[in-house]
């Protein structure tokens, strides 16, 4: 397990343009206990982890790891949507703009997609209103697509799939996006809708 470095704690406080003493103030500890963090003569007590994360406006996570994300989307545009997947249990985080989570004990990466391929071919068809999504793929218990969903500038829709189950989804059309599909062994693909 990875625990808080004084290295961490000093870039971060020197990035918000704290003192020693000012952070102290924040989370009721002294300057001098700061000092012994940031030059490795000590650690944080568990007990303030959550207190430095929030002065020092991180995650926890972040703190711990010291693996510092940006959000590079500020204006919340969804096409910029992120996909986390748990690799043990299949559970699905998204988020507008790059984050770090963890699920059942491991730092999850972002999923990135690859383009639309031979193997994963998302086929879409417009009838009226909807999106008909299909992916020619094995549905077996140890190889599936495990969601579609589409990504306009305004709106997600995710479906979950399962395996033994039929690929065939509708999503109402709500303008230019993007299609991706999630294949528990090769990732995820995308292409334009």
């Amino acid at each position: 397990m990875s625990y808080v470095t004084g290295k961490t704690i000093k870039e971060l406080r020197e990035k918000r343009k704290l003192t020693q003493k000012e952070l102290s103030e924040k989370i009721s500890v002294s300057d001098k206990t700061v000092s012994k963090w940031e030059t490795g003569k000590g650690l944080p007590d568990i007990a303030v982890i959550e207190e430095l994360a929030k002065a020092l406006g991180v995650s926890i996570a972040e703190l711990l790891t010291g693996d510092l994300r940006e959000n590079g989307n500020p204006s919340a545009n969804m096409r910029k949507m992120c996909f986390y997947i748990c690799p043990v249990c299949g559970n699905i985080i998204t988020s507008v703009g790059r984050g770090a989570f963890s699920c059942c004990g491991i730092t999850l990466p972002e999923a990135e997609a690859e383009k639309n391929g031979e193997d994963h071919c998302i086929c879409i068809e417009t009838v009226d209103d909807e999106h008909s999504v299909t992916v020619s793929h094995p549905m077996e218990k140890g190889h599936y697509i495990s969601f579609i969903a589409y990504v306009t500038s305004d709106a997600l829709d995710l479906v979950k799939l399962y395996p033994e189950q039929g690929i065939s989804v509708r999503f109402r059309k709500k303008g230019h996006g993007m299609i991706y599909a999630y294949c528990n062994r090769h990732g995820m693909f995308k292409t334009m809708v």
